[in-house]
C-alpha cells in the first residue's frame, strides 16, 4: 500500500504585469476505494481574491481561484500526499462475459447508467471498429479482459510514443494513421475502440509512478492520461496503453470524463497585449514516499 507523494508546478510568465480572470485548477486526486488523500496544499502567487474548491459534473475536484492583484508572473503549485491500493484487475470477472460477432450488451441497469461512455466521440467510416476488431478471435468468443489487455499491449508495442505536452488529442483517424502519438491520444483511442465494440469507457487523466525514476515510465514527469472501461462484476477498470499497464498499478487518477477537454488540469483568462505572454514553465515530480508503511503510522511519523 505504498504512500506517493505528488508535487505539481505551473507557472506563467509575461513580459508586463498583467490582470487575471478565473482560473480553474484540477490537480487533487479522486477519492476512492483505492487511492486517499492524506494532505493536500495548494498555493497560488500572487494571492487569489477567492479561492474556492468546487466538485465537476464529472466528480473531479476543481479549486476556482479569482484575482485583483496584476502581476508579471503566475503560478500554482500543488503538493499532495496520498495512499494508493494497486489491484489486480480480473479477479472477479466471471465465466460469461465475452465478445462474440455483434456489440457487447450490458444490463438494462447499467446501460442508463453508462450511456454518456458508450456514446461514439469521432465520427468512424468503419476504419476504427475494424481495427478494434482485430482483437477480436474470428471464431467463437473472446473474453473482454483479454480483448482489452491485448489492445492495451498492442498499442504499447505497435505505435511509436513521442511527448506533446499541448493542444487537443489527434482524433483516433490520427492515430492510426500516424501510428505514433501521445499519451492523451492512446487514450482516446483506446477509449473509442471500445466503445464501437458496444464497451463503455472513459479518458482519464492523473499521474504515474514507478521504477527508480518517474522518467522509467512513458509519460512520468508530466500529467498522464490513460483509458477506464467498464466491466461487468470487475467495475471500472484501468488500461494504460502508453505503458502496458492493465489494472490500476502506479496509476493516480485525478479525473475521468468522456470528452478530454473536461480533464485540462488548469485553465483561465488573463487580459493584456498577446506580446505580453513569455511562456509557461510545467514541473510534475511523483515519488513513493513509503512502499508499505500504513497511513497511520505515517501519520504518527511526520507528527499528525
Amino acid at each position: 500500500m505504498p504512500i506517493v507523494s505528488i508535487r505539481h508546478r505551473t507557472t506563467y510568465r509575461y513580459r508586463n504585469p498583467v490582470a487575471f480572470g478565473e482560473h480553474r485548477v484540477m490537480y487533487r486526486p479522486l477519492e476512492s476505494f483505492d487511492q486517499r488523500v492524506l494532505e493536500a496544499n495548494l498555493e497560488i502567487s500572487p494571492e487569489p481574491g477567492l479561492l474556492r474548491h468546487v466538485q465537476e459534473a464529472s466528480g473531479a475536484v476543481s479549486a476556482v481561484a479569482r484575482f485583483g492583484a496584476r502581476s508579471d508572473e503566475l503560478t500554482f503549485e500543488s503538493q499532495v500526499v496520498l495512499e494508493h491500493l494497486p489491484g489486480a484487475a480480473f479477479e472477479l470477472e466471471r465465466e460469461g462475459r465475452v465478445l462474440g460477432e455483434g456489440p457487447f450488451a450490458y444490463s438494462p441497469e447499467e446501460a442508463g447508467d453508462l450511456a454518456r461512455a458508450l456514446e461514439r466521440q469521432y465520427p468512424d467510416d468503419g476504419e476504427m471498429e475494424a481495427w478494434a476488431r482485430r482483437f477480436v478471435r474470428p471464431l467463437g468468443f473472446t473474453r473482454i479482459s483479454t480483448l482489452l489487455s491485448d489492445m492495451t499491449h498492442a498499442i504499447r508495442g505497435d505505435f511509436t510514443y513521442g511527448t506533446r505536452l499541448e493542444g487537443a488529442p489527434q482524433t483516433p483517424a490520427e492515430t492510426l494513421a500516424r501510428r505514433g502519438g501521445s499519451c492523451r491520444d492512446y487514450a482516446v483511442l483506446m477509449a473509442e475502440a471500445a466503445r464501437s465494440l458496444g464497451l463503455a469507457a472513459r479518458f482519464t487523466s492523473g499521474y504515474i509512478y514507478g521504477g527508480p525514476s518517474q522518467t522509467d515510465r512513458r509519460g512520468g514527469g508530466h500529467t498522464h492520461a490513460w483509458t477506464r472501461v467498464y466491466l461487468p462484476d470487475c467495475g471500472w477498470t484501468d488500461f494504460d496503453p502508453t505503458n502496458g499497464i492493465v489494472g490500476n498499478h502506479d496509476l493516480v487518477r485525478v479525473a475521468e470524463v468522456v470528452v478530454p477537454r473536461a480533464a485540462v488540469p488548469l485553465h483561465g483568462r488573463w487580459s493584456g497585449l498577446k506580446s505580453d505572454f513569455l511562456g509557461m514553465d510545467v514541473e510534475v515530480d511523483v515519488g513513493v514516499v513509503s512502499p508499505t508503511q500504513p497511513a497511520a503510522a505515517w501519520r504518527v511519523a511526520q507528527g499528525r
